[in-house]
């Protein structure tokens, strides 16, 4: 009676059942947990040093990580657990799923497999290498956010401006681009639908998952093209269309686009050479990148 006392307690919280729920799907660091429940780490932990101590997940050591699966749980108690993790498995958790299937692909890009990691490998290596191919041209970062873009293309650009509405977001840019030594970007506080930029003053102009934030995407669009000069790029990156409405909570307004709503908006700013593509595809990912570009009309 001891033990199914404790079980069931164990039982009885929200996050715990999530936890068993994803760990159903997959073993996890408390990092990642964390990421996907939304949850403090030191809460993530707590709930997973309980789950130890009664015998439902175990730790498992791997390239120096510390990861957590379920355990095969012994004894009188066993037959019951089945019953209970069969019920667990059917608990409504898009969310959930959602950010897992984010987490798996990190790990897929941070170029770990089977046989463990590929030493050198590296997305940032492979852009910075790209960046000597590209001549020293004025960009425009829309929606900067942190600022990551804006600093790998300040390495190649001739000038560098990032505009974000946050203030807060601009200060963290701003210390984060200090620690790298990125020091020729200009940060401007705006709208990206009302930018504070002259027209034709950039030949680049970059909206990276900021249009989906926009109250009217065809307006932010436009005000990029108008910041161009005549045969400027634009390049749009930004989600496919899905239906994770959580991603509300974000902040995000629109739950991506399709692929002909957004070359519509793009020739209807009169961009030209218009071309879309998919990013990475993953089987079950409910996320996915349209790559998308234009010219503007010399």
């Amino acid at each position: 009676m001891n033990e199914a006392t404790s079980l069931f307690r164990l039982l009885g919280d929200e996050a715990r059942l999530r936890i068993l729920r994803l760990l159903e799907k997959e073993r996890l660091n408390v990092s990642e947990l964390t990421s996907i429940l939304g949850i403090a780490q030191p809460g993530v932990s707590r709930h997973l040093r309980l789950l130890k101590e009664g015998g439902l997940v175990e730790e498992e050591r791997d390239r120096g990580w510390t990861y957590y699966r379920l355990a095969r749980v012994q004894g009188p108690l066993a037959r019951t657990w089945e019953v209970l993790r069969l019920q667990i498995r059917t608990l409504e958790g898009t969310g959930d799923d959602a950010r897992l299937q984010e987490i798996l692909r990190h790990r897929e890009e941070d170029f770990t497999h089977e046989r463990g990691l590929v030493p050198g490998k590296s997305w940032a290596a492979w852009a910075r290498a790209l960046g000597h191919l590209v001549p020293a041209v004025r960009v425009a970062d829309l929606g900067c956010g942190e600022g990551l873009l804006a600093i790998e293309a300040a390495r190649w650009a001739s000038r560098v401006v990032a505009v974000d509405v946050s203030e807060t977001a601009l200060q963290r840019a701003r210390e984060i681009a200090r620690s790298k030594g990125a020091r020729s970007i200009l940060w401007k506080k705006g709208d990206i639908e009302d930018l504070p930029l002259e027209s034709a003053s950039v030949d680049v102009a970059l909206l990276s998952q900021a249009l989906h934030h926009a109250r009217e995407p065809l307006r932010a669009i436009r005000e990029a093209v108008r910041i161009l000069a005549p045969g400027g790029k634009l390049l749009l990156l930004d989600l496919k269309a899905h239906r994770e409405k959580w991603v509300t909570k974000l902040g995000d307004r629109w739950l991506g686009f399709d692929e002909a709503s957004l070359r519509k908006m793009m020739r209807e700013v009169g961009l030209v050479d218009i071309r879309l593509e998919i990013g990475a595809r993953k089987r079950g990912d409910p996320f996915q990148v349209i790559v998308a570009s234009g010219t503007k009309a010399r």
